[in-house]
C-alpha cells in the first residue's frame, strides 16, 4: 500500500485524490501510517479510504501538506477547530503554527490622507498604521520640480524643461509628506511641482487630480474608504480615512524537514523572520 502511487481518501464525504508521497511528508503522523495499514481509525472501502472526520477543514491540511506552507482566507476563525484536526492526523508541526493564532490572524490596517489647497499648490500627508505600506506607497509616488514659463495650476502637462526629482517628505516611518502645484514667481518664471503614483506614468500638477488618482491606487491595493472629515475650514484641509483587512506577514509559513531539526523548530523560526 505504502507503494501506491495515486490515493484517493473521502473525508467526511469530501472526496481527494492526491499522491502517495503528499502523505508522507511527515513520516511520523497517521496519513503516513495509514499507508501501511497502521492505523485502524482510516478504513479502506472500496479503494478509498474513508475518514470521519470534517472535509472542509481536511481541504487546508491537504494544502498544507502539498506546499509545506499555511495559507488561510482573511476571513477564516475556525483556528481551534483546525488545531484539533491537525492534531488529531499528527501533523504537529501544523498545530503548533496554529497555537500562535494571534500571530496568524488578518490584522484591521488605517491608512489616512490629509489634502489642503492653499491658492494654486496642494498638500498631501499620508499616515498609515503599518509603515510597510507607507514604505511602499512611498516607493511609487514621485515629486518633479522644474522652472515653467507661463504656467499655472491649470496646465494639464509638463513642458519640454527639464524636471528634476525630489524626494519625498519622511517625518516617520508612519507618515509621507509631499505636494503639488506651481509656487511662488520670478518674473513670469513658476517653480510647479508635478506628482507622478506609479504604475500611471502621468506627471500631474493639479491637487485634485493627484487626490484621484491616489484614491485609485488605494482602492486597487485593496483599501475602502470609510470617512471623509474636514479638519479645518479656514485651511481647507479634508481627511480622508481608509481601511482594509491585511495578512499578516508571518500568515504563510514555510516548513523545512531538514535533518536533526523538527519540523516545529523550522516553523518558528521561519515566523520570526518573516514578521520583522
Amino acid at each position: 500500500m505504502s507503494n501506491r502511487e495515486v490515493v484517493v481518501l473521502s473525508v467526511g464525504g469530501v472526496r481527494f485524490v492526491t499522491r502517495a508521497s503528499t502523505l508522507q511528508q511527515f513520516p511520523e503522523s497517521r496519513l503516513a501510517r495509514m499507508l501501511n495499514d497502521d492505523d485502524r481509525e482510516f478504513r479502506l472501502v472500496n479503494g478509498e479510504f474513508f475518514v470521519d472526520r470534517d472535509g472542509t477543514l481536511f481541504s487546508y491540511i491537504m494544502d498544507f501538506l502539498r506546499t509545506l506552507q499555511v495559507s488561510l482566507p482573511t476571513d477564516f476563525s475556525d483556528y481551534q477547530r483546525l488545531q484539533r484536526e491537525a492534531a488529531f492526523y499528527g501533523l504537529y508541526p501544523l498545530a503548533d503554527l496554529l497555537s500562535q493564532e494571534h500571530l496568524l490572524k488578518p490584522r484591521l490596517e488605517i491608512l489616512e490622507v490629509r489634502f489642503s489647497l492653499q491658492e494654486m499648490q496642494a498638500f498631501f500627508r499620508i499616515f498609515g498604521s503599518c509603515s510597510t505600506t507607507v514604505e511602499a506607497l512611498a516607493e511609487q509616488i514621485t515629486v518633479f520640480t522644474g522652472q515653467q514659463s507661463g504656467q499655472s495650476w491649470n496646465s494639464p502637462f509638463p513642458s519640454q524643461n527639464t524636471l528634476v526629482p525630489l524626494p519625498l517628505e519622511r517625518p516617520s516611518h508612519h507618515d509621507v509628506v509631499f505636494q503639488c502645484g506651481t509656487g511662488y514667481s520670478a518674473g513670469d518664471q513658476f517653480l510647479a511641482r508635478y506628482v507622478s503614483i506609479k504604475p500611471d506614468n502621468r506627471k500631474l500638477i493639479n491637487g485634485t487630480n493627484v487626490l484621484g488618482l491616489l484614491f485609485d491606487t488605494l482602492l486597487k491595493d485593496g483599501f475602502r474608504l470609510i470617512s471623509t472629515r474636514t479638519i479645518t475650514s479656514e485651511e481647507k484641509v479634508e481627511c480622508y480615512s481608509f481601511e482594509r483587512m491585511k495578512r499578516p506577514a508571518g500568515l504563510t509559513v514555510t516548513v523545512n524537514q531538514t535533518p536533526g531539526s523538527s519540523g516545529v523548530a523550522q516553523a518558528r523560526r521561519s515566523q520570526v523572520q518573516k514578521g520583522k
